[in-house]
């Protein structure tokens, strides 16, 4: 690290893919990119951060019209987000990197491992779904009915004191995404036979996923994992952290060859 770099853990800025993307590092080793959920900021992998940092370099952006990073013109979707952090990680100078996902996060990771493989060592997806039909039933529904009022709390007051589009342009932001919510993913299980990189696909048992959709998601993907949490439902790195990141730590050491048993 030169004198004109800021510190680990201090923000930075890059241009990705024309977004003005706010992003921390910390830690040493591999590269790990790790990717939020929808609406919330890089605050979300307090639980994962320390623990991870003891092994990996890890590089946390956000993404846009999220946490520090301002909104930009133009279609909100998976494939554009990805676009952009595949647009990071050449910015960032890494050839290639672990992916770890929560939630929009992990979609995100999945479309970057579609699109781009040999930039993906690994990929883990934490709360997430292929396809729009391995969200439960009380999941599309709150996606219906979702309304700014009815998101928790903190969501709106991280978005007001960070955003540089400030307080005002919220509503734009999360219309934006939720129209994806409704919209997106749509990948049939037949395309995750595309993903090369070795996979964890990680759920609580009471997840918005399905389990029978995860599992049939670890199936359809040539080197993949499933871990179900027990007693956690979409939240379930903050409801059971340590189990977690046990689960993150022992994944990302384990060698392609032993995880394929050759």
């Amino acid at each position: 690290m030169t004198a004109a770099e800021p510190g680990q853990g201090q923000g930075r800025r890059v241009e990705a893919n024309g977004v003005d993307t706010y992003y921390e590092v910390d830690g040493e080793g591999e590269p790990v990119v790790l990717l939020h959920g929808g609406f919330v900021t890089i605050d979300s992998w307090a639980p994962q951060r320390a623990a991870l940092a003891t092994r990996y370099r890890l590089y946390l952006p956000e993404r846009r019209g999220h946490g520090r990073t301002p909104d930009v013109d133009g279609p909100l979707s998976y494939a554009a987000m990805a676009a952009d952090t595949i647009a990071f990680i050449d910015a960032v100078g890494l050839p290639s990197a672990h992916l770890v996902g929560w939630s929009d996060g992990a979609i995100v990771g999945l479309e970057v491992a579609l699109a781009r493989p040999e930039l993906v060592r690994s990929l883990v997806l934490i709360g997430t779904a292929a396809h729009l039909d391995g969200w439960t039933a009380e999941s599309r529904a709150e996606a219906e009915t979702m309304t700014p009022a009815s998101l928790p709390p903190f969501i709106r007051e991280a978005y007001d004191r960070l955003s540089p589009d400030g307080p005002d342009h919220f509503p734009i932001v999360f219309e934006r995404l939720l129209a994806e919510w409704r919209s997106e993913p749509r990948h049939e299980l037949a395309e995750l036979g595309a993903v090369s990189a070795r996979t964890l696909i990680c759920i609580g048992d009471r997840d918005g996923v399905t389990v029978e959709h995860a599992a049939a998601m670890q199936r359809a993907i040539p080197d993949a994992q499933l871990a179900v949490v027990p007693g956690a439902d979409h939240f379930l790195t903050f409801q059971k952290p340590d189990l977690a990141n046990r689960l993150l730590l022992d994944f990302l050491a384990e060698p392609r060859e032993a995880a394929a048993g050759t």
